[in-house]
C-alpha cells in the first residue's frame, strides 16, 4: 500500500513540475501585436520585431492562411498563425525584414475592403469594393482602427537622424585630423576661432584671428538673433 501511495505522490509531483515549466514558457513568450493596412490590391502586415535577420524569419501562405515563425534575438520563438478573412494570391506573397519590423505583403484576389485580417472576426455583411480610380493606391485602415503607426515616416525620421549624426561625426573627424597635423600656431588659431564663433568659423590663420574676436557667422540665407 505504501508503494502505491509513493507512486501516486511522485506522479502528482511530476504533474506539478510539468505545469510549472509550461507556465514559465508561457510567461517568457513575448506578446507582440501585429498590425495591417491595405490598398485596393494589397494587404500589408507589420510586426514590430527589432534587429531580426531575414534568414531567421519564415513566412508561409496559402489562399486562406498566413504562418510566420521567427527566432528572436532573445532566443525565444515567435509564431503567428492566421486564418485569413478573404482569399489571396499566395504565389505572390512577399516579405521584408528591417531593423525595426517584419513587413509582409499579401496580394488580394479581389479589390475589396478588408475590415479584419482574421476570419474569426469577419463581419456578416459583404465587403465594400475598393475602386482604384477613386482611391488610387492610397493606404487604408479598417474602420474599427483608431490609429495606425506610419512605419515609413518612422524609418524616414530615423534615417534623417542617422545622416545628421554621420555628418556631425565626419565634421569632427576632419577637425581632429587637421588639428593633429597642425603647428602650435595653427592650433591656437583653430581653437580661438572655433570657440569665439560658437563653432561657426574655423580658421587656421593665427595672424588674422589674433587681431580681434571672431564673430558668429550664420550660414548663407540665415541670420542669428539674440533673445532676452
Amino acid at each position: 500500500m505504501a508503494d502505491v501511495t509513493s507512486e501516486v505522490q511522485k506522479t502528482a509531483e511530476n504533474g506539478a513540475q510539468t505545469q510549472n515549466v509550461a507556465a514559465s514558457v508561457i510567461a517568457t513568450t513575448p506578446k507582440i501585436k501585429h498590425d495591417f493596412y491595405q490598398t485596393p490590391t494589397n494587404v500589408i502586415i507589420t510586426i514590430p520585431l527589432k534587429n531580426m535577420r531575414k534568414e531567421e524569419v519564415h513566412v508561409q501562405t496559402s489562399e486562406k492562411t498566413l504562418n510566420v515563425s521567427a527566432k528572436l534575438p532573445s532566443g525565444n520563438d515567435y509564431s503567428l498563425e492566421v486564418n485569413l478573412a478573404y482569399p489571396i494570391d499566395d504565389k505572390r506573397t512577399e516579405f521584408t525584414v528591417t531593423a525595426f519590423k517584419i513587413e509582409i505583403k499579401l496580394f488580394k484576389k479581389d479589390a475589396i475592403q478588408w475590415m479584419t485580417l482574421d476570419a474569426k472576426n469577419k463581419p456578416q455583411q459583404p465587403p465594400a469594393i475598393m475602386n482604384k480610380s477613386t482611391t488610387g493606391e492610397k493606404t487604408s485602415y479598417p474602420s474599427s482602427s483608431l490609429y495606425r503607426k506610419d512605419w515609413n515616416k518612422v524609418e524616414a525620421e530615423i534615417a534623417k537622424d542617422e545622416k545628421e549624426n554621420k555628418e556631425e561625426v565626419d565634421a569632427n573627424s576632419i577637425f581632429s585630423q587637421l588639428y593633429k597635423d597642425a603647428s602650435d600656431e595653427t592650433k591656437r588659431a583653430m581653437n580661438k576661432s572655433y570657440s569665439e564663433s560658437g563653432g561657426t568659423v574655423l580658421s587656421m590663420d593665427w595672424n588674422e584671428v589674433s587681431k580681434k574676436k571672431v564673430e558668429l557667422q550664420a550660414p548663407d540665407g540665415m541670420e542669428f538673433k539674440k533673445y532676452d
